[in-house]
């Protein structure tokens, strides 16, 4: 749990967290289904990472494995998470592999996807398109860093506001995936920050768009849950950066400590939807008019 814990704030990708977890698990990465051998397995899942791969989706605990234990071992010495010395040496050994494509444990079994990160954009589509919207889907597999995501995103729909783009206005833009978040180093004094990717992802947005008349954005996790909080996201909204500095609130101050919450919770921004009790991974909606 602390290796997750570290693994989650220290800006490792999903493929990267669930290779190492997939390692240090007695049922992660086909272990489940080889537990069960030879009984037949079919697997329903709902998809929560970026292009679908069955053997990242949880952790792939009833599909075979591609990665190593050098594979793990690498990306725990790459964002430098230490392991307990007895783990280690294991993984140096190769004694926590995992059952590997081809193992005949794992023969015979079915996996069907129920729920995708593109099925939730393509609803979110329809639906815009039902109030005459113009609806542009740019990809359920955007990673990287979240607020350098939402600067991304603020450039797309600056453009599309100041009429320098293809996208026709009105228009929502709208994408998926899965980005990070790497905790900065906090300052001693200074308060804990608390949210989480969607937040982060709005404080980045906000900053780029500067206030530009038009545009409005949404973002959350679609398990209802952002981070640790309980709020599934925030808003963003032209006046957001006037009513923040309003109660003294600036967001580079909220990125400098990752504060997402404590900067949209004042204001009334958060979305708080609770819990659920699915997940399909983050989705966010840029409306420009």
């Amino acid at each position: 749990q602390r290796i997750n814990r570290e693994l989650l704030n220290s800006g490792a990708n999903i493929l990267e967290m669930n290779t190492v977890r997939k390692h240090l698990s007695r049922i992660k990465g086909g272990r489940l289904a080889a537990g069960c051998a030879p009984a037949r397995v079919v697997t329903i899942t709902i998809s929560d990472v970026p292009g679908d791969d069955v053997s990242v989706i949880a952790s792939g605990p009833t599909v075979a494995d591609a990665t190593s234990c050098a594979d793990a071992l690498d990306i725990l010495q790459r964002y430098g998470i230490d392991v307990p010395p007895a783990v280690r040496a294991q993984l140096e050994r190769g004694e926590l592999e995992t059952p590997k494509p081809g193992d005949p444990r794992l023969q015979g079994h079915e996996v069907h996807l129920i729920a995708t990160p593109q099925q939730s954009l393509e609803a979110a589509a329809a639906a815009a398109r039902a109030v005459g919207l113009n609806t542009y889907v740019l990809s359920d597999e955007i990673e990287g860093e979240s607020r350098e995501v939402g600067k991304v995103h603020a450039a797309l729909a600056r453009s599309a506001a100041l009429g320098r783009s293809d996208f026709k206005t009105p228009c929502v833009i709208l994408s998926g995936g899965e980005t990070t978040v790497t905790v900065r180093p906090r300052v001693e004094g200074q308060a804990k920050g608390k949210g989480g990717r969607a937040g982060e992802f709005c404080l980045g947005l906000a900053q780029a768009l500067n206030g530009i008349k038009g545009v409005w954005a949404l973002a959350a996790d679609t398990d209802g849950i952002d981070g640790m909080e309980d709020n599934a996201g925030a808003l963003v909204a032209p006046d957001t950066l006037a009513r923040a500095a309003a109660q003294g609130l600036k967001v580079t101050d909220h990125l400098a400590r990752n504060d997402a919450h404590g900067y949209f919770q004042p204001l009334g921004d958060l979305v708080v939807t609770g819990p659920t009790h699915t997940n399909v991974n983050d989705f966010r909606a840029v409306l420009v008019i």
